[in-house]
């Protein structure tokens, strides 16, 4: 199943207003997700899962990179070849 790691920095003191707008956006998608604050380099984490790989790169590109008060994302997409080894 396609899945992406989804690291975001986000202004001083925003980090739970996002993750409430993430969950909202992701309700209403098709998707499994999981999102936590956490500390170090990045704010939040989010994991999200799809059985479709251009749908996560459509909400991670279209909707959640836009929110305001993300400062920055990076992506990471799993190798599927390499889940079952």
């Amino acid at each position: 199943m396609p899945t992406a790691y989804v690291l975001l920095n986000s202004d001083l003191g925003s980090d739970s207003t996002i993750i409430t707008e993430v969950k909202q956006i992701l309700q209403e998608e098709d998707v499994q997700y999981e999102i936590q604050g956490v500390y170090g380099v990045y704010d939040i984490v989010l994991k999200l899962s799809s059985d479709n790989a251009e749908k996560l790169r459509s909400i991670i590109t279209n909707k959640i990179r836009k929110i305001g008060k993300v400062q920055s994302t990076l992506t990471m997409m799993v190798i599927e070849e390499q889940e079952n080894l």
